[in-house]
């Protein structure tokens, strides 16, 4: 195993409930809108990957009033831009922080000199801000290659950005393994090949993972265990480098 590529949203932090959709609650009342998404609303609309896919399948799901515009597209981007600030500044204001033990395996599989990298439908600046604020300054510089946002043409569940991060490391989905939160996110990184561990999250918990070589609750600290919610029980509490080479191997 060469790699561990992660996922980021729900993954690395349980940034979607009290991140993202606060972020776009905040985006709407600045631009006027009477919009908002509930938790409940939220979780339906996470069915689709991506920010401004989200609110385009917002208003042809709800038909909510918004102002006329010329370009729908524009209006999108710029709205999402707006999400985008605020989102930065509640992990500036230390309000997102890691799951449990995703710091104790990132630095265990750093110092291991495990290539780290980032396959993600969020945008660069949301994995930066992430890094920087609730990991430490620099942190960014760990990952080898970080696959964010439109860099790809398709999102997730498709495999594209699964395959653009394969190419850049110059390694086979066979060299590696994929930490994953959701189903989407799962058959993207099944798409591409890749050995796939699952760490579910409120959201994602009901969610069909068929295919995941394991599947946890969390990663899990040693005051703060993991559970086994499919797959093989190995006699261990948390998720550490030897457990996610022994998932890649079998």
């Amino acid at each position: 195993m060469k790699a561990i590529i992660f996922d980021v949203d729900g993954t690395l932090a349980d940034t979607e409930r009290d991140g993202h959709r606060v972020a776009f609650n905040l985006a709407f009342a600045d631009a006027g809108l009477d919009w908002v998404w509930s938790e409940e609303m939220y979780g339906r609309l996470l069915a689709v990957t991506g920010g401004k896919e989200r609110i385009r399948h917002y208003i042809e799901l709800e038909e909510p009033e918004y102002p006329t515009v010329d370009d729908l597209s524009a209006w999108i981007a710029s709205l999402h831009a707006s999400k985008t600030e605020h989102f930065v500044s509640l992990l500036q204001a230390g309000e997102i922080p890691l799951r449990s033990g995703v710091r104790r395996l990132l630095t265990e599989a750093h110092e291991a000199g495990v290539t780290l990298a980032i396959a993600t439908t969020t945008t660069p600046q949301n994995v930066s801000a992430l890094l920087e604020h609730a990991m430490f300054p620099g942190a960014e510089s760990w990952f080898k290659i970080i696959g964010a946002g439109d860099i790809v043409p398709n999102k997730k569940p498709s495999s594209d950005i699964y395959d653009y991060v394969l190419a850049e490391l110059g390694l086979s989905a066979a060299e590696c393994i994929a930490i994953e939160d959701s189903h989407n996110g799962l058959s993207s990184s099944l798409e591409a090949g890749l050995t796939t561990i699952v760490t579910v999250n409120g959201y994602t918990e009901a969610e069909d993972f068929t295919g995941a070589a394991l599947v946890l609750d969390q990663m899990g600290e040693s005051n703060d265990h993991c559970h086994v919610l499919q797959g093989d029980r190995e006699k261990k509490t948390v998720l550490d480098l030897e457990w996610v080479k022994s998932v890649w191997s079998r």
